[in-house]
């Protein structure tokens, strides 16, 4: 079967972005946050892991190459608290999963959104600079994030839609600022869409005085706005998530609620979906899927434990996937990343390059 895939994002076998932080890196951190080695110090030590790891997924197959969000203690925060305008602090709780909660971390809006001199463009120069013929892969969380996750000051922005209109301007430029340096493969990360899935968690919104059907449409329009000056060779995907932390999850519900909106009509070029068990629902949200470009990557490798999927099984849902979707937008890969924060999912990292390369394994057999 001809590919016409290959080019650019996503590719047939594909990951989230985050890997499991090898024991080096953890020590540095802990050393670093302790004041007993410098912040070069650290970087030294990130720098030489991540360019371990960027070795290791090209060898086992992988088109494209992450950082392993090495340098990030969470998957959104350390972003989101580096736009300008935003600040961190110590929140009274962490977020509740089922089983667990995280460490405790807020963002607050406390000025004007705008995207400066942002320290993640140095993170992915430097993973450019080692990954050869590979395509880097660049990891952000999507504008929704600071909404979702985020308190905002009504003394800045007591409209909201010109809270919207500024978070959507910040974004354009950060992923201008991304292209600029060198970045043609960026993905938006969301587990808001997911909350909006779930029964449980929108009655959860509505006694927070929000409208679930009004964030779906705000969220929409933002992230369009964001992604609207694009240059043509950059591919930009969203990766949809039920939470992962230590292998435990927040929301569960199909895609239904909000399919058309994501699928029918948010302008990016692919989407990462969870569907390694059945908390995400079946394929049927997929019909929504108009556009003959749109790639739909299908998450049906887990990260959340180390045993090996079946292959026939794999391969049988991406047959069923193909009935609402022509075979040639598809694509493989994890549900989620393995270390979405820097405590990381409960498997080892040999099982990691196990799992990554069961998905490029797969990928070839069904996409000969």
């Amino acid at each position: 079967m001809g590919d016409t895939n290959q080019n650019k994002g996503p590719f047939r076998a594909d990951q989230v972005g985050s890997l499991l932080r090898p024991e080096p890196v953890k020590q540095a951190r802990a050393q670093r946050a302790d004041g007993r080695i410098s912040a070069e110090q650290l970087r030294e030590v990130e720098n030489e892991e991540i360019t371990r790891i960027v070795e290791k997924q090209k060898a086992i197959g992988l088109k494209a190459v992450t950082d392993g969000e090495f340098r990030r203690s969470w998957w959104h925060f350390d972003f989101l608290e580096k736009l300008v305008g935003v600040e961190s602090f110590i929140a009274d709780s962490g977020i509740q999963f089922h089983q667990k909660q995280t460490k405790s971390r807020g963002i607050k809006v406390t000025g004007k959104l705008d995207f400066g001199q942002h320290p993640m463009l140095e993170d992915f120069a430097f993973l450019q600079s080692i990954a050869g013929g590979h395509t880097a892969k660049m990891t952000i969380p999507s504008p929704s994030m600071l909404h979702f996750r985020g308190e905002i000051d009504k003394a800045v922005y007591s409209d909201k839609e010109e809270f919207f209109h500024d978070l959507g301007s910040t974004y354009k430029k950060a992923i201008q600022a991304f292209y600029d340096a060198g970045c043609r493969y960026l993905q938006l990360d969301d587990t808001a869409w997911a909350y909006l899935c779930s029964d449980e968690q929108r009655e959860q919104i509505k006694a927070k005085g929000l409208d679930p059907n009004e964030l779906s449409f705000l969220y929409a329009k933002t992230i369009n706005e964001a992604v609207s000056n694009r240059p043509e060779d950059m591919s930009i995907t969203m990766h949809i998530c039920r939470g992962n932390f230590r292998s435990t999850w927040v929301s569960s519900g199909g895609y239904e609620p909000v399919a058309e909106t994501l699928f029918a009509g948010l302008n990016i070029d692919g989407f990462f979906l969870e569907y390694d068990s059945d908390r995400a629902g079946g394929f049927e949200p997929l019909r929504f899927v108009s556009r003959k470009d749109l790639k739909i990557v299908l998450g049906l490798i887990t990260s959340k434990h180390g045993e090996l999927e079946n292959p026939d099984d794999i391969k049988r849902r991406i047959d069923e996937a193909s009935r609402y979707v022509d075979l040639n937008q598809l694509c493989l890969s994890p549900q989620c990343g393995f270390a979405s924060t820097e405590e990381g999912n409960l498997l080892t990292e040999e099982q990691q390059w196990a799992k990554l390369r069961h998905v490029v394994e797969i990928a070839e057999d069904v996409w000969k």
